[in-house]
């Protein structure tokens, strides 16, 4: 093997080898490999693999890089975050097993040049993320649980079909190969559509979305900020892959607006915080997906820095909620307030992390979003342009009034004993916005 190959090898072999250290000390393995892991990802950018297993790009490099970014920050909180569960549903060092392998399922899809390898990786996420979901033993956690199981099946069953189809009109599964075929036939728009339907399903494509808010607001936050953060993002990327054989625009297009006017009306219905910021994930995964749809250099960067900024900032989110949960025990946006006196830290990191995931200025996802939208209008498309501003504008003075609310409605004595946990938070929280002024100070012409 070349160089280029081996790192590739380790990026996803990393997270897996951890597990033999299940009875000695797994917790901290976890953290030292994922420390190491975004070492060799970092390297692997300047020796990139050459043989046609692997088809990693420099769009390929930011998933990898952010999937590692955020295991490594969810592993060092898990440390802590495991600490305040009353009743464990499976046992600690199963916890960092199945995170370990959660990862390393994600990194293998990212990596391979074959669609049907992709999708086994999406299929393995299922099964070890799953397992996650009942880590804080309880009967909404097994519900949710089961409901992610069935409706994410039956959702990577269309996929599959897809990836038949795909292979029935190519005679190939290759992905470099597929992009550069031009073909152009009734079959392949089939499978392009299908596809939609069933890595749509992972994305939170409305209506096949329900699983998610489930999901998020009953899996343990440092897995809430995995799923959110790079889970969906993965699976976002797998079907991109599949759209770049054959654009089926205007499906993708109407999906994806459909979607965010779903999330943002969903997303002011909520009771929990959780929930909330996990239709506001739905949102922004479905923005990206715009993005991708209407595609050139507007719609694609944007949703590369869209992408990019929310991972960090909706980890951040989930973070400052486990804070929340573990300092207070209380789950809905009504029973909170005064944390600016009570958890002054978790307030900031919340704030940072609502404003982040909303699109203010001058975070990434701003910047991401003005892209995208830019994109709409240069294609012409003015219907889609105002449905989506407008929603996407009600989505921002709903998630920011109920954080503010929480934050700001009263005075509490501070309940914030705990300091790694509230720092870990603020950290994720920031990054968005360095991303953005870095944008914003780089790439000033595009703007």
């Amino acid at each position: 093997m070349i160089p280029g190959e081996i790192l590739a090898v380790l990026v996803v072999v990393i997270p897996g080898v951890v597990n033999i250290t299940y009875r000695l000390g797994i917790k901290k393995a976890t953290i030292v490999g994922a420390s190491a892991d975004l070492v060799v990802a970092g390297l692997m950018y300047f020796l990139r693999p050459q043989t046609g297993f692997f088809y990693i790009q420099d769009s390929t490099m930011l998933f990898i890089i952010m999937v590692l970014s955020v295991y490594l920050l969810s592993a060092i909180y898990s440390t802590r975050y495991l600490k305040g569960i009353e009743v464990m549903g499976i046992r600690e060092p199963t916890y960092y097993l199945l995170l370990n392998l959660f990862t390393a399922s994600m990194l293998f899809s990212l990596e391979v040049n074959n669609y049907g390898l992709m999708w086994v990786g999406i299929e393995a996420t299922t099964i070890s993320s799953a397992l996650l979901l009942i880590t804080e033993k309880s009967e909404t956690s097994l519900e949710a649980t089961w409901r992610y199981i069935i409706i994410v099946s039956a959702g990577v069953t269309f996929a599959f079909i897809s990836i038949i189809l795909i292979y029935y009109t190519l005679g190939t599964l290759s992905v470099s190969t597929a992009i550069g075929s031009h073909v152009h036939s009734r079959i392949m728009v089939l499978a392009v559509s299908l596809a939609l339907i069933g890595f749509g399903t992972k994305v939170g494509v409305f209506p096949v979305h329900t699983w998610l808010p489930d999901a998020h607001s009953e899996a343990p936050s440092p897995v809430s900020a995995m799923f959110s953060g790079v889970l969906l993002p993965t699976a976002l990327y797998v079907l991109y892959r599949v759209y770049e054989i054959e654009p089926v625009r205007g499906l993708y297009v109407w999906f994806a607006v459909v979607s965010i006017v779903a999330a943002s009306i969903f997303m002011g219905y909520q009771a929990r915080y959780k929930r909330m910021f996990a239709y506001s994930t739905m949102e922004n995964m479905n923005l990206a997906l715009l993005g991708i749809a209407v595609g050139g250099s507007l719609g694609f960067t944007g949703a590369l820095l869209l992408l990019l900024s929310h991972s960090f900032g909706k980890a951040g989110a989930f973070y400052s909620s486990g804070n929340i949960l573990r300092f207070t025990g209380k789950k809905e946006i009504a029973e909170i307030n005064g944390m600016h006196t009570s958890m002054p830290y978790t307030s900031t990191s919340l704030l940072m992390s609502s404003l982040a995931v909303t699109g203010a200025p001058p975070f990434g996802t701003f910047f991401g979003e003005f892209l995208i939208l830019s994109g709409v209008l240069s294609l012409h498309m003015y219907v889609q342009f105002i449905i989506v501003i407008v929603f996407l504008a009600a989505a921002f003075i709903s998630m920011n009034y109920n954080v503010t609310g929480m934050i700001f409605n009263g005075n509490c004595p501070n309940i914030e004993k705990d300091r790694l946990m509230p720092a870990l938070s603020i950290f994720s929280s920031v990054i968005p916005l360095f991303i953005g002024i870095f944008f914003l100070v780089v790439y000033n012409e595009i703007l």
